[in-house]
């Protein structure tokens, strides 16, 4: 089924929202994005494109567009936080597709190109205060203006003013971990590689970004509470450096290179019990938020945005291809979220003795059987939302 007939309004222009956009507009809708932001632009730094992102970016179009603005990975290195090597991950292992890292900021810059040349308006400046189900849903934005649609995709965030019609307020828990990141010069020339250095309680992952000119960072560390669940708090560099003083040199020198650092705490979002209701639906942080440790917040959106694409344009009732798209989704972003959720504790041992026998497992294995260790993510990479 086409959907020339289908005018539909995306709220939010983020990732998932662009996506969404674009692949909803190749199958002959109307599609408006409303962006409360002044400009399309980045919130926050780098990102990862892991294969079974970049293989929705391909069917989208935008491959091209994509690998012109990232670093096409090629490895992860796991170290331990003094920086002595504890496993090395070869990229170049995956087949048929391509694990990418990309500033937040281009990505969206090719996404956002891409949704105009399919025909998208994208309108800035435009809050969406509250959302009305419906068989003529409506969102009602800030400036007194209330807009009909046939269809109404919430890809608007933690914050989701669509989830909230669907599902009311749940409030999230606070994981007892903060993060910073920055973006600094990519000075030591690193190559296309992840670092994760793992320390007591926290952790710093660095990769190289922008054709690498720059290193994204992102450090975490566990903290007992915290107040404020947002992107965009700044923190003072050296408080930074003093929560990462005892890990080694190659940590302490990027660190020396940080001038603005954002802070953030980390708060775990039950996935939503209702992705879609009368003429509504989800997609992306507004219908799983998902924790950064296994860096697939990006690539779960592209996915719901291709998988809702695919499922509008197939026979029936808007209802039932509605249904169709949580039900094809769900259960992987569920376990992909768990994942997240329980994989952190294994970059933050502290009791020495632990750290030393768990590292050295990593160690032997890597040496024995290599492929093994890169072959456990098969669930994730390989998953072809494209191919079916």
């Amino acid at each position: 089924m086409h959907l020339e007939s289908m005018k539909i309004v995306v709220v939010g222009g983020g990732i998932g929202g662009l996506a969404a956009a674009r692949a909803l507009a190749l199958r002959g809708a109307e599609v408006t994005v409303f962006e409360q932001a002044e400009a399309i632009r980045e919130v926050g730094a780098g990102l990862q494109v892991s294969p079974n992102g970049f293989r929705v970016i391909d069917a989208l179009g935008l491959a091209e567009a994509l690998r012109a603005v990232s670093v096409q990975g090629r490895a992860v290195r796991l170290k331990d936080y003094r920086g002595g090597e504890v496993l090395r991950l070869d990229l170049g292992g995956l087949e048929s597709a391509e694990y990418h890292f990309v500033h937040r900021a281009d990505l969206i810059d090719v996404l956002a190109a891409g949704a105009r040349e399919a025909g998208v308006k994208i309108r800035l400046l435009q809050h969406a205060e509250r959302v009305s189900p419906g068989e003529r849903p409506s969102v009602a934005l800030a400036r007194g203006v209330d807009v009909e649609a046939d269809l109404v995709v919430g890809a608007d965030g933690l914050h989701s003013v669509v989830r909230r019609a669907l599902n009311g307020t749940v409030a999230p828990f606070f994981t007892r971990q903060v993060a910073w990141r920055a973006v600094v010069p990519n000075t030591e020339g690193r190559g296309p590689e992840v670092h994760v250095h793992m320390g007591p309680h926290r952790h710093v992952v660095s990769y190289p970004l922008r054709d690498g000119a720059a290193l994204n960072l992102v450090a975490v560390q566990e903290r007992a509470e915290w107040q404020e669940e947002s992107w965009s708090q700044r923190d003072d560099p050296e408080a930074l450096r003093a929560a990462f003083a005892d890990f080694g040199p190659e940590v302490r020198e990027m660190l020396g290179r940080v001038e603005s650092v954002h802070l953030w705490g980390l708060f775990r979002h039950p996935v939503a019990r209702a992705w879609h209701g009368d003429g509504t639906v989800l997609l992306g942080d507004a219908a799983h938020p998902t924790l950064p440790f296994m860096a697939q917040g990006a690539s779960m959106a592209l996915e719901d945005a291709w998988v809702l694409a695919e499922a509008l344009a197939g026979p029936g009732a808007l209802a039932d291809r509605l249904a169709d798209y949580q039900a094809r989704r769900e259960g992987r972003v569920r376990k992909v979220v768990e994942a997240a959720g329980s994989n952190a504790w294994k970059y933050h041992l502290a009791f020495p003795p632990l750290r030393w026998a768990a590292h050295a497992a990593l160690r032997v294995g890597g040496a024995m059987v290599p492929g093994r260790m890169l072959h456990q993510f098969d669930w994730i990479y390989g998953h072809d939302v494209v191919g079916g």
